[in-house]
């Protein structure tokens, strides 16, 4: 038994002298870089889906600056940040690089070194390290570097790489771009702030969460103040700094600026890579984007006339796939570099009558028919709901089935259906199609399938995809592959879906909404000689208006709306001919402009047949007022007008809407 214990002991010395003399081997046989070698850059290219390019993204000047030209308090401020034991640790944090190598072997996204100089060492010289030589190389560089290198040193080269978001790599080009200054000129709380975005700059910048960044800020003077950077009284004297406005350089000019700048946020939310390296690696990214659709969005927007438009008139379109959630088109604007918001992801405006489709799902869902007869008149007391019910052009048609109540949009028959059926299930089909849970106004009232609700088109897209695809639901996506410099494949975008609602249910609301283009509200969106299916909305007093319709291979959303000088949404200035812009008119015919094109040969499909449909009453119908011959309209008619919303001001030259609190009055939209 001594024998055995013997062996035992003398492997685990022989063990342990190898890997000692590894180690030594390894960090005697690795040179340290010059500072210059760990920002090697490569342009990265953006290319549309036929392989054509459209974009590059690159690294903007660097301006490096000696660390003694800076206020020490801008150092103190991104150590206590980062790394609170950088001027003690050897250069390596043991936990975090374990951390690392378990996710990796349990194929989880591995995080990166959590001490400054592995920082360094990681994003500047080995890049994103995945594998356990990577690892390995780290932690002995970044020993060495510890070693050899004057602390100060370390965080000099750091501080002249690190991105900090707004095209800022380094702290001198971080202080003019936040702070309009040079970084011998920043003050603490601007120190701490810069310090405390550096994790995710782009998304923690004051401009784009203001809550995060400060919640950023505050941990970074904290943390000072408990190291002993800054005194107590210096902490409570701090007040959160005003960041100047960013210009984005020339590369987001123009329509394909929204675009870009989605792609790099994508980027970093789906598939885990660093604004850094996007714009070092050299990775070569291929959208979904078709570069003739695109064209013909552009070109559709830009048939709304101008003659009596206003100025500040805003439209967003957004086409997709909704087999895969691919995007094939987007409009978010006419230049990024002029409004940076985006038309479609960022501004918000009531659903209008885009909301009744989903309302007919949950009826349907639980037992309704399309055959089901409701009276339609006007300015109509329905139990359950707090205010007359008015229809938009006041006809009384007598007792209408369900298709006849989407097609014109009545108002009366869609609010009778939704008490019978409860406004729960119609909020619970609104979100499973894919509008956000939380979007403003999507409560469980009666008002939601009157569009109550505010969302952006992107929701709207996702939302009207999965009715597209037959109950299945596709998030959008712009990000169809990327692969590194040396071509291997860095990301793949996932196209599996989940079904939300059954086929047959959705083939029977499909039906409806077909009738709502041939002699509905939607008319003008028709194709000639291709099925399609939509639906319009406008929001109270005409203060939005939507159009969102789809083929069986393409699902397009057009919106249109009027922001104010403060942000607050206008009534759309009538134009064109119009004396009001509804979803049936200019975004009607903006998506039929768009879609003639986008569908020019592609083949013509049938949508699914909804089965054998009994449409006609089993009651003696009551007496209609004389039918008119005039064409269809949208006109909202609300008894009780919908509150102002209030909003900020947004930071752009053309204010757009932000989210408006849901109305505590009907809305009666179309």
């Amino acid at each position: 038994r001594g024998l055995w214990w013997k062996s035992l002991l003398a492997i685990i010395l022989a063990g342990a002298a190898l890997v000692s003399g590894v180690l030594v081997a390894a960090y005697v046989t690795t040179d340290i870089p010059a500072p210059d070698d760990f920002a090697q850059a490569q342009t990265t290219q953006v290319y549309y889906a036929d392989g054509s390019l459209m974009g590059e993204f690159s690294e903007f000047a660097r301006q490096p600056v000696d660390l003694e030209t800076l206020p020490g308090h801008t150092a103190h401020a991104i150590v206590a940040s980062e790394d609170r034991r950088f001027y003690d640790n050897p250069g390596v944090d043991l936990r975090g690089i374990a951390r690392a190598l378990w996710n990796n072997l349990r194929g989880l996204p591995t995080q990166g070194g959590s001490t400054i100089t592995q920082q360094y060492v990681e994003r500047y010289y080995l890049g994103t390290t995945t594998s356990y030589a990577g690892k390995f190389r780290e932690a002995i560089l970044a020993l060495k570097i510890s070693n050899e290198l004057e602390k100060d040193q370390i965080l000099e080269s750091y501080m002249n790489t690190i991105y900090f978001g707004r095209g800022a790599y380094g702290i001198e080009m971080a202080a003019k771009n936040y702070f309009g200054k040079p970084a011998a000129e920043l003050t603490i709380s601007e120190s701490a702030m810069i310090a405390g975005i550096i994790p995710s700059p782009s998304r923690w910048d004051p401009a784009v969460d203001q809550p995060k960044a400060e919640q950023r800020w505050n941990r970074v003077l904290d943390l000072m103040a408990e190291d002993g950077w800054i005194t107590a009284e210096e902490r409570a004297a701090q007040t959160f700094p005003e960041v100047i406005d960013y210009q984005p350089a020339d590369t987001f000019g123009g329509t394909n600026g929204y675009i870009l700048a989605m792609v790099r946020d994508e980027l970093v939310a789906r598939a885990g890579i660093s604004e850094a390296e996007i714009d070092t690696s050299g990775l070569r990214i291929t959208t979904t984007i078709d570069p003739a659709m695109q064209q013909a969005a552009v070109e559709a927007v830009a048939t709304l006339p101008e003659e009596g438009r206003a100025p500040n008139t805003r439209v967003g379109l957004a086409s997709m796939e909704p087999a895969t959630g691919a995007v094939r088109a987007l409009y978010g604007g006419p230049d990024y570099l002029t409004v940076a918001r985006n038309a479609v992801t960022q501004d918000r405006a009531q659903m209008g009558s885009t909301a009744k489709p989903f309302g007919l799902i949950a009826a349907l869902e639980n037992g309704a028919e399309l055959g089901d007869h409701y009276e339609s008149y006007d300015d109509m007391e329905i139990e359950g709901y707090d205010f007359p019910v008015s229809n938009y052009d006041t006809r009384d048609r007598g007792r209408i089935n369900l298709v006849d109540a989407l097609k014109d949009s009545v108002n009366t028959v869609a609010v009778q259906l939704n008490v019978e059926y409860g406004p729960d299930r119609t909020r619970d089909a609104m979100v499973r199609a894919g509008i956000a849970e939380d979007a403003p106004g999507l409560e469980p009232v009666p008002s939601n399938v009157l569009g109550s609700a505010t969302v952006t088109p992107w929701e709207m897209l996702r939302a009207y995809g999965t009715i597209a695809a037959g109950g299945e639901k596709h998030d959008p996506y712009l990000v169809q592959e990327v692969l590194d410099r040396n071509g291997r494949t860095r990301y793949q975008a996932a196209t599996y879906g989940e079904r939300v609602f059954q086929q047959d249910v959705v083939a029977e609301v499909v039906y409806a909404m077909q009738q709502v283009v041939q002699g509905g509200t939607g008319e003008r969106a028709a194709l000639p000689d291709r099925p399609v299916a939509g639906k319009t909305g406008s929001s109270n007093n005409y203060r939005s208006a939507w159009f969102a319709g789809f083929v069986p291979q393409l699902v397009t959303v057009v919106d249109m709306y009027q922001p104010g000088p403060n942000g607050e949404e206008e009534v759309i200035t009538p134009f064109g001919g119009f004396t009001q812009i509804s979803g049936g008119t200019f975004p009607a015919m903006i998506w039929h402009e768009f879609m003639v094109r986008a569908t020019a040969g592609m083949e013509v499909l049938a949508f699914p047949s909804p089965g054998d449909l009994d449409l006609t009453d089993s009651e003696t119908p009551e007496p209609t007022e004389e039918p008119t011959t005039e064409e269809p309209t949208e006109e909202p008619t609300t008894e009780e007008p919908t509150p102002e919303p209030t909003q900020e001001p947004l930071p752009t030259e053309v204010p757009s809407r932000t989210e408006p609190p849901a109305p505590t009055e009907p809305p009666a939209p179309t």
